[in-house]
């Protein structure tokens, strides 16, 4: 069987937490899309086309993952890249509620559509991309939490 997952967010920067999910989830899937979203409800730090690049730029080393951008229904991104899996990552129970009725959302748009939770390492459940974005801009150290990819891209957008 040939399972295609697609993992969305906003990757506003993508974290060493997202990138433990990708990790674990390829060796799950044959082929795991990750999503980057435009989400107009929320200011980025970094463009669309930034945010799939650096994506893209660290997610090289897994063969069986792309990178692509949208702007639509999640369920109808689905249907286009052909996933039947949606990957979402449980940090902590606070993030269970409002993934829970996502999931269910989904579900009644798309009944194909299947939703899987991933939780991160211990080492990363407490880590977020606002965190990182609060904390880079205030000059703190973010280089434990994020590839030196988006680190550098974190200390340019905020000199």
């Amino acid at each position: 069987m040939n399972i295609t997952a697609i993992y969305p967010g906003t990757f506003d920067p993508i974290t060493n937490g997202h990138l433990d999910l990708i990790a674990r989830a390829s060796k799950l899937y044959d082929k795991i899309i990750v999503a980057v979203a435009v989400n107009r409800g929320k200011s980025p730090l970094f463009s669309i086309e930034e945010r799939v690049a650096l994506v893209r730029g660290v997610t090289t080393e897994y063969a069986n993952v792309e990178v692509i951008g949208f702007d639509n229904l999640l369920v109808d991104c689905a249907k286009q890249q052909g996933a039947h899996v949606v990957l979402r990552g449980l940090r902590a129970v606070s993030d269970f509620e409002y993934e829970f009725q996502l999931a269910g959302m989904n579900r009644r748009l798309a009944p194909d559509l299947e939703t899987v939770f991933l939780t991160p390492a211990e080492q990363y459940e407490f880590i977020s991309s606002s965190m990182i974005r609060e904390i880079a801009q205030l000059k703190g150290d973010v280089s434990s939490f994020v590839p030196d990819l988006v680190l550098q891209h974190l200390i340019g957008k905020f000199s």
